[in-house]
């Protein structure tokens, strides 16, 4: 909690802002403004999430994950299905099963998958 006491902190004084201007424009007190900066009390997010807005700066940079104030670059890379499947032999022999021809899982499958294709989306 400290270093994003410290963030919020140094980007209030970077624009030469007041603790009291600040909980003006949040509608809370100078002194909840103060608490927060000197770690002694815990930030609420809709706080955290107004900082982050109205200074420009991720919450990755609030929270310490990066001093790049535009944040860390996501690098998701989640694994393939196929390889899912094959660390998992209960969902590949679920997989075998369902596509196997004449099994009640296959016609069940056809059929959920045909009216799958087939309805109105209805969230449009």
């Amino acid at each position: 909690m400290e270093i994003i006491s410290e963030r919020i902190r140094k980007l209030r004084k970077d624009l030469g802002i007041s603790q009291e201007k600040i909980g003006k424009m949040l509608g809370a007190k100078q002194a909840s403004i103060n608490s927060y900066e000197h770690s002694k009390s815990a930030i609420p997010t809709k706080v955290l999430l107004w900082y982050a807005e109205f200074f420009d700066v991720s919450l990755d940079y609030i929270f310490g994950r990066t001093d790049n104030p535009r944040g860390m670059e996501c690098k998701f890379k989640p694994k393939p299905f196929i390889e899912i499947a094959k660390q998992n032999e209960k969902l590949k022999d679920f997989i075998e099963m369902c596509f196997e021809p004449g099994t009640i899982a296959n016609k069940r499958l056809k059929a959920s998958l045909f009216k799958i294709l087939t309805e109105e989306d209805k969230s449009e």
